[in-house]
């Protein structure tokens, strides 16, 4: 999983969280975006990316954030650089272990 530390801005009355993280997630094989947490840290206002391939894409990702309220652009080339190499390299060590454990132990309906 990877973690990079972003700027993420509520749309309706423009307050920031410079703490706000964004990354690509291994075994959901999709982006996350966590911000605003509650007083004791507990509970986030904006949390992204929880389901499995929830979002496969940056696009995707942004399109979510901005329909509950919230934007995280601009993001530096270096941070989408990274986003990006970490979803290139990870999702496809995913999709080779899926192969491999189907050769080695057949299809998962023949368990």
């Amino acid at each position: 999983m990877s973690r990079y530390t972003i700027t993420v801005t509520n749309l309706a009355n423009q307050d920031a969280d410079p703490l706000a993280v964004i990354g690509y997630d291994r075994p959901l094989q999709t982006y996350f975006l966590q911000a605003f947490p509650d007083e004791e840290g507990e509970d986030l206002a904006l949390w992204l990316g929880t389901d499995y391939r929830a979002f496969e894409t940056l696009s995707s990702l942004r399109s979510a954030a901005m329909a509950d309220g919230y934007d995280f652009m601009p993001l530096s080339s270096q941070t989408v650089q990274h986003l990006i190499d970490d979803h290139a390299r990870e999702a496809t060590r995913i999709l080779s272990d899926e192969i491999a454990d189907q050769f080695l132990n057949g299809p998962p309906s023949s368990r």
